[in-house]
This record gives structure tokens, sequence and C-alpha cells, in this order.
């Protein structure tokens, strides 16, 4: 059963059609992969499903678990269980990667004790030893920042992780760690996306659903022979 139902959602960007009656469900415990060409509408699928103001819903409807949560703010949707790692995650001087998870973990209405054991091993899984007192993505490279926002929901562990580019300015060894904590994000329960435009990623996190993305429509879904096609082919080699 999908945990997360978008149904014939239409959005615009300052006045600007961008999205155009796009259809897909997430299912809980399954890795799902979004891809499609730069300017698709990659990002502002992920920021209007995460309630970003300015990414305006003309029409549809977004279900999480069943609840329309369309018209709920950001903070309402996260903490019903939405969370999304952004494609450029923003530096936060003053804040403490370790504190600000503490403030989340409560937000979630779990207690200090268990979040004093889990942390750490969050940390170690991500290799994120080094930066676990830093200030929050401060001074962070590319890659150091994706695996803060992917420790962020292996710690959390939301109902639905949107992942915009996780692999995007990341080297080899880093994927394979991120990889490995999407995959027991997703064994725990949670529905992953995986959005991108280059099909690596996916050879350590294998979908079991791919969407494709263009022009502000979904044109082709299937299973992992689709990522297959796209990265033998590209994108054109799939186009109906």
């Amino acid at each position: 059963m999908a945990i997360l139902e978008i149904k014939d959602l239409y959005v615009s960007v300052e006045g600007e059609p961008i999205l155009q009656g796009v259809n897909l469900a997430l299912e809980a415990g399954k890795v799902h992969a979004l891809m499609g060409p730069n300017g698709s509408g990659k990002s502002t699928l992920a920021f209007a499903l995460a309630g970003h103001p300015n990414y305006r819903i003309t029409q549809g409807r977004i279900l999480l678990a069943g609840e329309d949560i369309t018209h709920l703010s950001p903070d309402q949707r996260a903490k019903k269980g939405l969370f999304l790692a952004f494609q450029y995650p923003p530096e936060v001087e003053g804040v403490r990667l370790r504190g600000y998870m503490r403030l989340a973990w409560g937000d979630q209405g779990h207690g200090f004790c268990e979040f004093k054991d889990l942390y750490p091993q969050a940390v170690r899984r991500l290799h994120m030893e080094d930066l676990a007192n830093r200030e929050l993505n401060v001074g962070f490279s590319g890659g150091e920042k994706k695996r803060s926002e992917i420790l962020q929901a292996w710690l959390l562990r939301p109902k639905v992780a949107l992942l915009d580019e996780p692999d995007s300015g990341v080297d080899v060894d880093a994927i394979k760690v991120i990889a490995r904590a999407i995959r027991e994000l997703a064994e725990a329960g949670t529905a992953v996306l995986v959005i991108t435009h280059y099909p690596r990623i996916l050879e350590h996190v294998p979908p079991t659903r791919v969407f494709v993305l263009n022009e502000g429509r979904i044109t082709q879904d299937g299973g992992p022979e689709l990522a297959r096609a796209i990265e033998a082919g590209g994108f054109k080699a799939v186009q109906r």
C-alpha cells in the first residue's frame, strides 16, 4: 500500500507552470528513483512536497498515510513524517550538528536517553566522527554535506524520505557509505525517493520503481531496467 500518493499535481513558481499533472505513489520500505534531465522539474517536485512557500500548488493533492497534507506547513509535514534532504544543504552558523539533531529528535516526540545511544551510531554509520560536533554544514565539503543530510534521515526514520541528488558532488567511496545508509533506511520501513539524473548511485541502491520526469510530467515508469536503459542510451532512449 502506498504511504505517499501524489495525485494530478500542478505546481507553479513565480506564476510559471512547472509541474503539470504529476501522479506517482511511494510504498513504505521501498526505494524509488525519480530521474530526468536538468530542468525537468525534479527539485520543484521535492520542494512542493515539502511545502516550500515559493512553490505554489495550483491543483492536485498530496496524501501521506492517507491524510491530505496539501495545505500543511513545512513544519507540520515534517512532524507527520515527511523528510527532505536538500540538493544544496545550507550552512547554519552557531548551531552544531549534534544540537540540531537533538532538537529534531525531540520534535518527533522521542526521549533524550534514546538519542544519546542512537546519535553515535548514526555518526559512525555515515563516517562523520570528525564532524559530529561541528557547526551544521559550516565548512563541510559537498560530500560531507550530503552525508550530514542522510545522517538526519537515518536517525529520524521518517515515513517518507525525499533525497534530492544525494550523489551530486560525491566521490565513489562516499556514495557507497550513503547508499548503505539509504538501504538501511528503507529496510527500517521508510519510503525513499532518490532524485537524480545520474544512474550511478542506483547501482548501489537498486530501486523497486523508477519514474522519469520530463517537462513537468511523468513520461515513463518501470522497474530497475528503466534506469539501466537510461544509463545505456540516455533519456532520449526511453522517450515515448
